[in-house]
């Protein structure tokens, strides 16, 4: 009996707490309310301050100003309901756009910092395609080098790269690292121009052309000239 006694005061408690709740709510909801109502309404005759107005001339919807341009409708007025302080909301738009300006920033550095590694690594791939070129077009004209000078009765290369190297002799010379080889401080690209000058001048011959020419005016008159650009 005591138990079921306890819960319905518990119960009642718990009802007169909501209608309290309900009726402080309700009772903002009418503050508002009254408080729109007032503002939308228009000023009457029996204010002082209009009737101010209208011995200075002002009649009631005519626009403010001396041309009649100005406004009609009063400013409305931002009623501040939450318990912020001033210039708390101002401060928290400021931070927000704050926030997203670094957001948009970062997604900017970040799109930069991309294209710039594909831009380089597209770089890389191109000089890595041109360099086996270039390797291609040396073993091409070492192959022709030798073949041209032992027509000729060359027994000797000019210089010992200029010839291609069998696997013998190449391993050879990785043994034989230590010493000085001429042409081992060279690279690619300068062994292909000095070569490929040598084969132009000594045999009248150009590696892209696949051809021999007849002498130096034939060569200079029908090959377009001395470098793989030349010949796209």
């Amino acid at each position: 009996m005591v138990r079921r006694v306890r819960e319905a005061l518990q119960k009642e408690e718990k009802q007169k707490e909501a209608n309290e709740k309900n009726r402080q709510k309700s009772v903002k909801e009418e503050e508002k309310e009254r408080r729109d109502l007032v503002l939308s309404s228009a000023l009457g005759n029996d204010n002082k301050g209009f009737a101010l107005l209208q011995k200075m001339g002002y009649k009631s919807g005519q626009a403010l100003g001396r041309s009649g341009e100005g406004i009609v409708e009063p400013i409305p007025l931002n009623i501040k309901t939450g318990r912020s302080g001033l210039g708390h909301e101002e401060f928290k738009k400021r931070k927000a756009e704050e926030k997203l300006e670094n957001y948009r920033q970062k997604l900017h550095m970040k799109k930069r910092a991309n294209e710039q590694a594909a831009d380089q690594f597209r770089i890389r791939f191109k000089n890595k395609q041109e360099e086996r070129k270039m390797e291609g077009d040396l073993r091409k004209s070492q192959r022709a080098c030798q073949q041209l000078d032992i027509q000729k009765d060359i027994e000797a290369p000019k210089e010992v790269w200029y010839w291609l190297q069998s696997e013998e002799e190449d391993q050879k010379d990785e043994e034989d690292k230590d010493d000085e080889c001429p042409g081992s401080d060279l690279s690619v690209s300068e062994k292909l121009q000095i070569l490929t000058a040598y084969l132009r001048e000594e045999h009248f011959y150009c590696i892209w052309c696949g051809t021999t020419y007849e002498d130096t005016e034939d060569l200079s008159s029908n090959c377009p000239g001395d470098s793989a650009a030349d010949h796209d």
